[in-house]
């Protein structure tokens, strides 16, 4: 209490915009539980409902983050798919979290799938560079316009699902953050083309004030796999 109550003194000094931020944070019971539980951040929260859900960790599956920091699913997944099988990157620095291989890049840059790959390939009997999950909790900075900022969140999905096409394995899974009220049929209808199954999930750790909601892609089907399938069915 004496913690919340200097807070909320300091909360006087600042800005509007960041009073309402800083008093969000203060009544949110998964910012709370997130600090008395050890988890970077509330969004841990997030990923582990996905995976109640969905079941997308297993112990030696392979698992990159897009846009990790502060590092709470990693934090999460490392400890689902064991030391050393997690990389993780992002624009920002993220304290250590033991047993993540993480680096600072700037996912949009050219060199960025290729540094991608080759950390992959440094994790022990993956010589091609390949993955399990991708996962994504990407948003661009808000411009406070909505259709702005419902075009860029897809773009970064769009960019997503252009590596992982290039790096996960056949049956693998794919979690991207994206915003309810826009035009994501683009985005749907390649998913649905890659994979087996797509849904919708909004975590009950999601604010309920956002629009934010996650696409959940399970069982990918490589180009190799499209094309036998395809021979398949002429035959």
């Amino acid at each position: 209490m004496p913690q919340k109550f200097e807070r909320l003194k300091k909360a006087k000094f600042l800005k509007k915009s960041s009073q309402k931020w800083l008093l969000r944070q203060i009544n949110d019971p998964f910012v709370e539980r997130a600090r008395l539980e050890g988890w970077k951040s509330r969004a841990a929260f997030k990923i582990i409902e996905i995976d109640q859900k969905f079941k997308i960790f297993k112990k030696g599956k392979i698992v990159l983050d897009l846009g990790a920091a502060p590092g709470g699913w990693s934090q999460y997944a490392v400890q689902k798919v064991g030391d050393g099988n997690v990389v993780a990157l992002d624009l920002l620095p993220v304290d250590s979290i033991g047993g993540v291989k993480f680096f600072q890049q700037d996912f949009l840059a050219e060199d960025a799938a290729e540094k991608i790959i080759n950390e992959l390939k440094t994790i022990p009997y993956n010589r091609i560079g390949k993955c399990d999950v991708v996962m994504s909790d990407m948003a661009a900075n808000a411009t406070g316009d909505h259709n702005t900022d419902h075009i860029r969140i897809i773009a970064l999905l769009e960019e997503a699902l252009n590596l992982t096409e290039q790096i996960l394995r056949d049956g693998g899974f794919f979690v991207g953050k994206i915003f309810q009220g826009g035009d994501a049929d683009e985005i749907l209808k390649a998913l649905r083309k890659k994979f087996a199954i797509v849904k919708y999930f909004k975590p009950d750790s999601s604010r309920k004030d956002s629009s934010e909601t996650y696409l959940v892609a399970s069982g990918f089907k490589s180009a190799r796999l499209t094309d036998a399938s395809k021979n398949v069915n002429k035959q």
